[in-house]
């Protein structure tokens, strides 16, 4: 096994988690999370996203959002990256507006997929990402990217690990510095993860390769350990298990930032993150949502109180 001595957490609540809310979150309500999370040691936060709010209501104010980072946040929480979502060239314009100094784009491994969420074929999504990733360079703007649907899709069924790996070398080569893999429905088990990285890890870097793991059907967990010891240090977690995807009717929240920090303090496994200060930072979101909290941490922790 390759288990990591330490792994880096970008938590994606504030972007992937408060997009499939219902209620509207304020502006204020975001920034307030946004600290939150800093404060309890996160170093990559991915912020907002720079989108239609016709398509994505919740991501609008993203700029206030970045106005508000870059004039305070920033300056607090100096080695922090707060990066945001950027999938064409009004996107990268906005977020170069905004001092953002992380970007990410985001394709899909399912062609179906990629027409529902985009309106475009992968292939076509991956050329509109060209000038994207070429603007943010010029301007030394990191770029991560995301590949959707690479345990199953909602409308293919399964997928082929080596379309993923296929997308993941064409994202990788346009200038991405690392490809996240996003089980965005939550179907992946210990089994099709390992298989996806074996057939990842034949060409590809670990150390380019990232996790997004959905819990729909309670695997998240699984599915990151066998990630670890297949060497992958990177984990995205949502605080609070907030999220899921309005692309896929039932897709559950990723997995909760709380119960994955438990998980890597009971392995030994460091990551700099104050577990008491990100369950009251899951606990104030949820509470302004009006929702539980999604993590079995907090409602451990409830019981116990």
């Amino acid at each position: 096994m390759n288990t990591p001595k330490s792994v880096r957490i970008v938590e994606v609540g504030p972007r992937d988690g408060l997009q499939n809310e219902k209620q509207a979150v304020n502006t204020a309500t975001k920034i307030h999370l946004i600290s939150q999370l800093a404060e309890a040691g996160l170093k990559n936060i991915e912020a907002g996203s720079f989108v239609s709010p016709k398509w994505v209501p919740q991501m609008a104010g993203s700029d206030e959002v970045f106005s508000s980072i870059r004039n305070t946040l920033q300056l607090a929480y100096p080695k922090a990256i707060f990066s945001a979502l950027t999938p064409n060239e009004f996107g990268i314009n906005r977020a170069i507006e905004c001092g953002v100094k992380e970007v990410a784009v985001f394709a899909a491994a399912s062609e179906s997929f990629s027409q529902k969420n985009i309106n475009c074929s992968i292939e076509e999504s991956l050329e509109r990402f060209k000038p994207v990733i070429q603007k943010a360079q010029s301007h030394n703007i990191a770029v991560r990217g995301y590949v959707s649907c690479v345990l199953g899709c909602p409308y293919e069924g399964a997928v082929s690990p080596a379309q993923v790996s296929e997308v993941t070398q064409q994202l990788l080569s346009l200038g991405c510095y690392e490809v996240s893999l996003g089980d965005t429905i939550g179907v992946g088990t210990p089994a099709s993860t390992a298989a996806l990285l074996s057939e990842l890890l034949a060409s590809v870097s670990a150390s380019n390769l990232a996790v997004h793991m959905h819990d729909t059907y309670g695997q998240a967990l699984a599915n990151i350990l066998i990630s670890l010891q297949m060497g992958i240090s990177v984990i995205d977690s949502a605080v609070a298990g907030l999220g899921g995807c309005p692309y896929a009717n039932g897709a559950s929240g990723n997995v909760a930032s709380e119960d994955l920090v438990y998980m890597l303090n009971g392995m030994g496994i460091e990551h700099g993150v104050n577990i008491d200060k990100l369950l009251l930072a899951g606990n104030t979101i949820s509470a302004a949502l009006n929702r539980a909290n999604g993590s079995k941490f907090a409602s451990a922790n409830a019981s116990m109180a």
